[in-house]
């Protein structure tokens, strides 16, 4: 059987073994420093010069001038993207909401460590992602990464807490390092956020003025400028309560695709509305209802004087622009009634385009002025479902998520916003679900950051934030389905997971390093205070199966068994495990069996394992941790 890792991949390894392959030649050593001998201390190393003459091309180093987007710590920023975490998430039942039977995902945790957590079980598996992160307008940065310590270290070492236990930076202009502190928190994550897209994937970014240049240039080397979609532009408030000389009435939402060329149209679906307002048929055409559409484009074509048959006036393409059809063509035409000079017979040329030939498949986007909510319209909303004054500042509407997910979300889709605050995507989701019976799913993500003693929310008895998003998830899904009876088969549980230490003590990643007078501590590798179902979900994580995944609990010869998703994954965590309960395990053919590391009953039951495995189920990979 095969030891599970338990731990999050190195990047920075797997990028170095690629490498290898590719160019082998390129491989060498140096010395990277001495040790207490005097010893030379030597690591493995890429020969920039070898690997320069591979690939032919010009390679830029060291002080060249070039184009680039950088700023203090960048290089920190990557290299701490890539390392390798050793946490784990831990399932809470009691503030789930139909954990058993629910497909989304509540997570209680720093982002970026949780980010690094879904990577294999979500690689290449979600269709969206939204985030709203913080707009960085000199108030408190909440995300201040330290990675040469761990989290816990940092908070309590560097004094990032404030009295109430909030962890806390403040980004404010005067420190110097305003818009650095800022992109060496939103780098790691945006960079761990593109694996888990699905290939015809795409991220939506809500960002404000003081950053928004950063984002553009951090996101076009993140995912590649050719994959840049465009911004909407979206009206959050109908004034700038007279602040600064062009106060900001509005936020930008980048999109970004994981690949520009897999990605489906972004629109609205079409609607017999949208088909009523835009098509119509005033001269009784019989050909059908139609629209109008220019005549010209900027593209390079022809350029000729049409006239109007009728009163004799000459028209020329707008300046810069060509005639979209050649001459012939356009008098063909205009005999055929499929160009006419505007509704009244007096305008410029314009072409007919039948509702009987248009292939409609989206309604085209721009931006959002109207109609899409607005912050006091989130507040509101917030007000209404818990009754109370306001408990969070700045919410997005749902409104607008809605309308985002709307754009490109499907059936079954997934969409992760790991910056949740009090929930809105999920709020949104159900919503949309409702509304078309889809089976959408989303992950929230949210540090549990803790409310001011003296704030509404924490006098109405939410002491986090988690505490508010999931209670608002709770009650906007009672509310969507009271408004919405029909949809009885809307999901509107969610699964509670939260960021923790690994289940594991020390000795289980550092064995060697353990005094052998210490291994009677150890005959247990496994934290005290950790649950079977603890273990189970660190083993979902470190195999990649989903966290949503259906789990059922059955019991052999007195064993509690987990079977995941339908026999995928069959896991027992007791120990004194029997040739009975390997059996039975075996029979059922799972893809993955995984059991406690010595946890069978004897060395007779040790020694059976394998051959069990082999008679009944040879294909089983087997696993213990």
């Amino acid at each position: 059987m095969e030891k599970l890792k338990l731990e999050t991949k190195n990047v920075a390894n797997e990028n170095f073994e690629l490498l290898s392959k590719l160019f082998p030649n390129a491989l060498t050593e140096t010395i990277i420093g001495y040790d207490e001998d005097g010893k030379a201390i030597v690591d493995r190393a890429i020969d920039a010069d070898v690997l320069r003459q591979e690939i032919a091309c010009t390679v830029v180093e060291g002080k060249e001038e070039r184009y680039q987007f950088t700023w203090p710590d960048k290089k920190k920023a990557i290299l701490n993207a890539n390392a390798p975490i050793s946490e784990t998430l831990r399932p809470c039942r009691e503030e789930s909401v139909d954990f058993d039977n629910t497909e989304n995902l509540y997570i209680e945790g720093d982002n970026l460590d949780v980010l690094k957590l879904l990577q294999e079980t979500y690689l290449g598996k979600v269709k969206m992602i939204y985030i709203d992160p913080p707009y960085n307008t000199g108030s408190d940065l909440i995300y201040d990464d330290d990675f040469s310590e761990t989290y816990d270290d940092y908070i309590t070492n560097s004094n990032q807490l404030d009295a109430e236990g909030n962890r806390l930076f403040q980004n404010t202009e005067s420190n110097g390092r305003f818009h650095t502190d800022w992109l060496n928190m939103i780098y790691p994550r945006i960079k761990l956020s593109r694996n888990l897209l699905t290939e015809d994937g795409v991220l939506f970014i809500s960002i404000g003025d003081e950053e928004v240049d950063n984002l553009r240039k951090l996101c076009d080397e993140i995912y590649g400028r050719i994959n840049f979609v465009g911004v909407l532009l979206w009206k959050k408030k109908t004034n700038g309560n007279n602040m600064g000389y062009l106060p900001a009435v509005h936020d930008y939402i980048l999109c970004y695709a994981k690949s520009i060329s897999s990605i489906k149209d972004l629109g609205f679906p079409i609607t017999q509305e949208y088909i009523s307002k835009t098509f119509s048929n005033p001269d009784n055409d019989v050909r059908g209802p139609w629209t109008t559409t220019d005549l010209s484009a900027n593209h390079k074509g022809p350029c000729y004087p049409i006239t109007n048959p009728k009163t004799g006036e000459i028209h020329y393409p707008p300046k810069g622009r060509y005639w979209v059809f050649n001459e012939k063509e356009v008098k063909n035409r205009i005999i055929d009634g499929r160009i006419i000079f505007g509704k009244n017979g007096k305008g410029k040329p314009v072409q007919k385009v039948f509702l009987s030939n248009r292939k409609l498949s989206k309604i085209k986007v721009d931006s959002w002025w109207d109609d899409k909510g607005m912050n006091e319209d989130a507040t509101e909303e917030l007000t209404t479902i818990f009754g109370a004054a306001k408990l969070f500042t700045h919410p997005k509407p749902t409104k607008l998520l809605y309308n985002i997910q709307k754009l490109y979300l499907e059936n079954e889709d997934i969409i992760i916003d790991f910056f949740s605050g009090s929930a809105t995507t999920a709020n949104a989701t159900m919503l949309l679900n409702a509304e078309d019976t889809g089976k959408r799913r989303y992950i929230m993500v949210q540090l549990p950051e803790l409310t001011d003693t003296n704030s509404e929310a924490y006098k109405a008895g939410y002491h986090n934030i988690c505490e508010i998003g999931k209670e608002r998830i709770r009650r906007a899904g009672k509310k969507i389905l009271e408004e919405n009876p029909d949809a009885k088969d809307l999901d509107i549980g969610f699964r509670v997971l939260k960021l923790d230490s690994t289940n594991m003590k020390e000795v289980y990643y550092t064995p060697s390093e353990t005094q052998q007078t210490l291994f009677d501590l150890y005959t247990d590798n496994i934290k005290p205070d950790r649950t079977p179902e603890d273990l189970l979900f660190q083993v979902m994580l470190d195999l990649g199966v989903l966290l949503s995944s259906k789990i059922e609990e059955t019991e052999i010869a007195g064993k509690k068994v987990f079977n995941v998703a339908d026999g995928f994954l069959i896991a027992c965590f007791d120990d004194r495990i029997t040739d009975e309960v390997v059996k039975a395990v075996a029979q059922r053919k799972p893809y993955y069996a995984v059991f406690r590391d010595s946890s069978m009953a004897d060395d007779s039951v040790a020694t059976n394992f394998e051959q069990i495995f082999v008679t009944y189920s040879p294909e089983t990979i087997r696993k213990v941790l």
